[in-house]
């Protein structure tokens, strides 16, 4: 659990994405990947999740080994066994729910649960959460993070859920203390008349840049 924690703060930005076309989802990772990014997260939000996180899974361990692949949207205990069974590096959650923390946190396997409010996120550590998701990001904002960080100074947070892929935005996030951010459809917005996916690679790259420049 320790060593994906580090490998997060190398590379705070982690990609929230799902599709139901196992080739479109082989070539967003291939091109994330050549943005610099090396934690990646899956959605189970499709009737092919298990299945195409499988295929990705396959994927990353031939050619991209030091990728830490997790999946998102897991809001039982049964899911979240049917994914770590699969080979999931770690789990993330919209809920707080001490059954998932039982299968993962308990056994040394990442959970990130998400959060909204701090009763919430007192439960979350409770559990033994390191890490958690305030979602949705856009709706509670960096000010939020600054006020309740000091009543939480062991746990890190990483807002997911309306982040921007804008330099003022990301600079804000980590000016209010996040240990990574989660991007999902901003990041995937695909520009008009591109044919290939190396628009990702850049705006991956962009976002890193704003944040080792902070």
């Amino acid at each position: 659990m320790n060593d994906i924690l580090d490998a997060i703060a190398k590379r705070p930005v982690i990609p929230v994405y799902y599709h139901d076309d196992s080739d479109t989802c082989i070539e967003v990772l291939k091109a994330s990947y050549a943005g610099g990014i090396r934690i990646f997260e899956f959605v189970n939000r499709g009737a092919k999740a298990l299945e195409n996180f499988q295929i990705l899974l396959d994927y990353k361990k031939r050619h991209l080994p030091d990728l830490l692949l997790g999946i998102g949207t897991i809001k039982t205990a049964e899911q979240a066994q049917d994914f770590i069974d699969a080979g999931a590096d770690f789990i993330v959650s919209p809920i707080v729910s001490q059954d998932i923390a039982q299968v993962t946190l308990d056994k040394g396997i990442l959970w990130i649960p998400g959060c909204m409010t701090p009763t919430e996120i007192a439960l979350a550590e409770s559990l033994g959460a390191p890490l958690v998701k305030l979602f949705p990001g856009d709706t509670l904002g960096p000010n939020f993070l600054k006020a309740i960080k000091p009543l939480f100074p062991h746990i890190k947070f990483m807002p997911t859920g309306g982040v921007d892929v804008e330099e003022k935005n990301i600079r804000g996030w980590f000016d209010a203390g996040v240990y990574s951010v989660g991007l999902g459809s901003k990041l995937f917005n695909k520009p008009e008349g591109t044919t290939d996916y190396s628009w990702l690679s850049e705006r991956a790259a962009r976002l890193f840049g704003w944040i080792d420049n902070k």
